[in-house]
This record gives C-alpha cells, structure tokens and sequence, in this order.
C-alpha cells in the first residue's frame, strides 16, 4: 500500500510540474487581430506581447495564417522569463502609404529582450512607393524603415522568416550577443535603394546560416564593433555582394574582428567578397577575416578592398584611409567575373594592407578572349596553388 501511495505521489507530482512548466500560448487572434490586410492589427500585438513578456514560464505569440497590417511596433524588455516564440504562420503587412513608418527607423523592433526566437513568417514592408519617391530625386522623401530591428538583445534566433521590399534595410543587429538567423529569404528588386539584407554592428557572436538574399544593396553588411561572426550557406544576388563596412566614417570608431564566410555564392551582383573604407583618419580596423568556398557567377568586383569609398564620387574626403586591414585570407574562391579587373585592392597609402593571403583563386573575366587581371596598391600578403589572375601583392 505505502508503495502504491508513493507511486500515485509522484505521478501527481510530475502531472503538476509539466503544466507549471508548459508554455503558454496567446494567440493574437484572440486579442482582436484581423488577418484582412486592412484592420491595423497593432495593439492586439502589443498586448500579446505584454502577456509574453510577463509570463513567469515559456510562452508563445501565436500569428495564424492571414495578412495582419501593423504600425511600427517596439517589442521592448527586459521580460519576466528568457524563453519567448513568436510563431508566425501568417503575413505582417506595412501600411500602404509609406509616409507612416517613414520617418520611423524602424517598423518592428526588439529591444532588450533575451531568449526570443521568431519562427518562419513573412514581413510584407510594401517599400516600392518610397523607392519610387526617391527615383524621382525628390526632396521630400522619408528615409525609410528597417523592417526588423533587434538591438541591445541576447541569444536572439531569427528562424525561417521571409522579408519583402523593405523601406530600407531589411534587418539590423545592433549591440546584441550571440544572435543566430536561419533560413532566412530576402526579397528586393536591384534597384531598390538601401536595401541591405542583413546589416550587424556593434555585436558579437551572430550566426547567418543557409540564408537567400536578393536586394538592392549589400547582401550582408558588416559594420563597426562586429567580432566573431559565422557566414555560411548564403546565396546573393542580386545585390552589393557582402560588405565589411564601410568604416571610418568616425574618428574614434571600433573595428571589426574574427570573421569567417564559408560556403557562399554570387550570381549577377555588383560585388562578392568587399571590404570598403572611407578615405579620412580613423582608429578603425580589420583584422582576423577568412573567405573560403565563394563560387561568382558574372559578378562586377569579385574579390575588392576598397579604402577609398566613396559612391557617386561626391564630396569624398580625399585624405588616407586610418583603417588598419590586416590577415585577410581568401580561400578556394572561383568563377566568372563580368570586368576584366577581378581582383582589387586599392589600399592605403598611410595603412597598406598586410598579411592578405590569396589560395587557390581562380576567377576569369567572362568575355574569354581577355584574361582576367589583378590590381594591387600599398597592398602586401602571399598567394600560393593556382591563383588566377595572377597576383600583384
């Protein structure tokens, strides 16, 4: 009898610890989103969160399917427990006119928050009327909105989410620590001004994995105080290719640290593997970045350190570059390049580029009856197995 008492105890006891631990589940719906697209679905968001962010156990925003508009929407902690889901089976809409979030910065962002994973989805930002405002050259256009904006955060997982025809960039990292972003797919046309895929500064620790970002800037964009990033299995293009920078825009400016790209390709973009700086004094730097595994399929610039950025060769500073660029390795990089110049590294005068390192790169310029070339300035490093065109460091 005793031992059947004790059994019965501790079946209670294990029923009555799996539903003080199970998570909780708000779905939006149930707080008075309406999935047609039209019904600014804001505050019923909100008030998911406040209840997510209060739990003292796991819990879950559930989106159903269905088109849901929403304002700009600042998901803000710190919460009450560290492990919260928003699961999206549904769209996030932007409102048509694109003056509302405009001049926002931002149209959903996370701030402060820890253990949030967002869990596949679709963020429609509808920017094709701002693009066309700023085609026009007209003065009176907004700047736009980041569609996801996730800063000050920690072990943040971005999972499956598709963002479409951001304002301006489609997501930001900033300030934040080990963030990781899966599966994700960015949808832009070419000529969609400031577009940039996935743009990290000032963080640690971010993961990009078996990610397709096709858009009208940088596929990836990396700026200062950037350390120990993992890039691998991203497809570009169109697109900017992925960036280092640009950097010294400040004086006093971080650098960027430990960075690897593996297993990545470029189709059609403007550039593929690019570190760029501004040609003014800066306490910035690049140091510790491994390329390896690039394939280029008729890419402009495939293979470019550029310390003297400046698009549209306006008002350019016109003064050497203070970013220190240093053991910078690329690895089994190959393909078509569509300019004759495939490889450039037009370095600083005042800050040469040391320790480049260039092994088994074989790039060739499209049009077959010109060999591809390289162009080195106050550049230095070594170059061993094939590398084609041949190297000028």
């Amino acid at each position: 009898m005793a031992n059947h008492l004790l059994l019965v105890l501790a079946v209670i006891i294990v029923i009555f610890f799996k539903e003080a631990t199970a998570a909780a589940s708000y779905n939006v719906k149930k707080f008075g989103a309406k999935p047609d697209g039209r019904t600014d679905s804001s505050k019923p968001f909100m008030s998911a969160w406040s209840a997510v962010c209060g739990s003292t156990k796991p819990a879950t925003i559930y989106v159903p399917k269905g088109r849901y508009m929403l304002g700009g929407l600042r998901f803000r902690g710190p919460c009450k427990n560290r492990a919260i889901t928003i699961r999206i089976d549904g769209t996030l809409v932007a409102p048509s006119n694109y003056r509302v979030l405009g001049s926002a910065n931002y149209w959903l962002l996370f701030n402060r928050v820890e253990g949030v994973t967002i869990q596949g989805g679709t963020l429609d930002a509808q920017g094709a009327g701002l693009w066309a405002c700023k085609s026009s050259n007209s003065k009176n256009c907004p700047q736009g909105a980041t569609s996801l904006a996730i800063y000050n955060s920690n072990k943040v997982v971005v999972n499956g989410l598709t963002s479409l025809n951001s304002q301006m960039f489609h997501m930001v990292v900033n300030g934040c620590n080990n963030v990781r972003m899966v599966g994700v797919n960015v949808v832009a046309p070419w000529n969609s001004p400031n577009t940039d895929g996935i743009h990290i500064q000032y963080s640690t620790g971010v993961t990009i994995l078996s990610s397709k970002l096709t858009t009208g800037d940088d596929c990836v964009s990396i700026g200062p105080g950037s350390t120990n990033l993992w890039i691998e299995g991203v497809a570009c293009g169109p697109g900017h290719g992925i960036s280092i920078g640009s950097l010294g825009k400040d004086l006093k400016e971080a650098g960027v640290q430990n960075v690897t790209v593996k297993r990545v390709t470029f189709k059609g973009t403007q550039n593929g593997l690019r570190i760029k700086s501004w040609a003014r004094p800066s306490s910035g730097f690049v140091n510790g970045v491994l390329f390896q595994n690039a394939i280029m399929t008729n890419v402009q610039n495939p293979i470019v350190i550029d310390q003297n950025y400046c698009p549209g060769r306006i008002n350019c500073p016109r003064q050497h570059s203070g970013v220190k660029i240093s053991n910078v390795k690329y690895v089994d990089v190959h393909g078509t390049s569509a300019t004759k110049v495939a490889v450039k590294f037009d370095c600083s005068k005042k800050n040469p580029c040391r320790g480049i390192t260039m092994r088994d790169v074989n790039l060739s310029f499209k049009n077959q009856k010109t060999a591809a070339s390289s162009y080195c300035m106050n550049a230095g490093g070594t170059a061993s197995g094939v590398v084609n065109p041949t190297s000028c460091l």
